[in-house]
C-alpha cells in the first residue's frame, strides 16, 4: 500500500497510527516491569542518603529561581552524551531530582545547563553575574536582576511552603519520630535543617554562615538564590562509584 493511499483513507490512517503509538508505548513501558528500581541508590560509606531535600534557605532560593523564570533559559538535566559530559560533568541522575516539585530539567538552553553549577564559581561571582551579567560574560543575553540584593527575603510563609512539600512526600519533619527517621536516613546535621519547627532559625544560621551576598546585616533574596545555585549538583559524590554503577538503573 502506497503512503498517499494511507493518508487519503481516514480509516487506515487511524488504525495504523494507533498501531504505531501502541508499539512505541509498549517499547517504553514493558521494560519498566522488569526493572526493580528506576531511581538510583546513592549512599555514603556509612549508609546515609547523599541526596537530601533542600534546606529552608535553598528552598526559598529555588522559589525565587522559578519566580524569575530562570528555568526558561537554563536546563538542569545533563544528558548521557560525551559532549555534555565533557562540558558539564556526569549525566543527571533521577535521584538528584526526586525531591524537586516541580523538577527543573528544562528543554531549552539559551544559557548553559546549571545541573552542576554548584561550587563552580564563587559567591561573589554569582552576585555580580546576577546583578550585571555582561560584566562577567560579555556575550550574555541574560537580564539584570539588581533588585535581588536590595530585597529582604520574605520568610513569613516558610513553614507553609515546607508543609506543602511535605504532603508530596518530601521528608521534612514535624514530630520527634520523623526527626529521628531523618537522622537515620541523612545524618543528624542534615536532619536538623529539615525540621520544620526550626525552619526560620536554620535559614538565618545558613545565611549568616554562608554570607552569600557578602552582607551580614540582612538576609536578601540574593542570599537565597546563590545558596540554591551553590548546592546544585553537589550532593552526589561520583568519585565513590564505579563508572558502570549507574548503568543497572537505566
Amino acid at each position: 500500500m502506497k503512503h498517499d493511499k494511507i493518508e487519503r483513507n481516514l480509516g487506515w490512517l487511524l488504525v495504523l497510527t494507533m498501531l504505531a503509538i501502541s508499539a512505541g508505548g509498549l517499547v517504553e513501558v514493558v521494560p519498566l516491569f522488569f526493572i526493580k528500581e528506576t531511581v538510583e541508590t546513592v549512599k555514603t560509606a556509612d549508609g546515609k542518603d547523599m541526596v537530601r531535600p533542600y534546606s529552608p534557605l535553598e528552598l526559598r532560593g529555588r522559589d525565587i529561581y522559578i519566580r524569575e523564570g530562570c528555568y526558561l533559559c537554563h536546563s538542569q538535566m545533563i544528558r548521557p552524551f560525551r559532549d555534555e559530559a565533557l562540558r558539564y560533568g556526569h549525566y543527571s541522575l533521577a535521584a538528584e531530582s526526586k525531591y524537586d516539585h516541580p523538577f527543573q530539567w528544562g528543554s531549552k538552553r539559551t544559557g548553559p545547563d546549571l545541573a552542576r553549577v554548584g561550587g563552580k564559581y564563587s559567591n561573589d561571582w554569582h552576585v555580580q553575574h546576577l546583578t550585571a551579567p555582561r560584566s562577567m560574560v560579555p556575550e550574555s543575553v541574560m537580564p539584570n536582576y539588581p533588585w535581588l540584593i536590595k530585597t529582604n527575603l520574605d520568610t513569613s510563609d516558610l513553614t507553609l511552603r515546607m508543609m506543602a512539600l511535605r504532603t508530596t512526600g518530601v521528608p521534612y519533619s514535624v514530630s520527634k519520630a520523623e526527626y529521628d527517621r531523618n537522622v537515620k536516613q541523612f545524618g543528624e546535621d542534615v536532619a536538623k535543617t529539615l525540621h520544620i519547627p526550626d525552619a526560620e532559625k536554620n535559614l538565618v544560621a545558613q545565611a549568616q554562615a554562608g554570607n552569600y551576598d557578602n552582607n551580614k546585616d540582612n538576609i536578601t533574596e540574593m542570599d537565597a538564590l546563590v545558596a540554591y545555585l551553590q548546592v546544585l549538583g553537589t550532593m552526589v559524590d561520583f568519585k565513590q562509584f564505579d563508572d558502570d554503577y549507574f548503568a543497572k538503573f537505566r
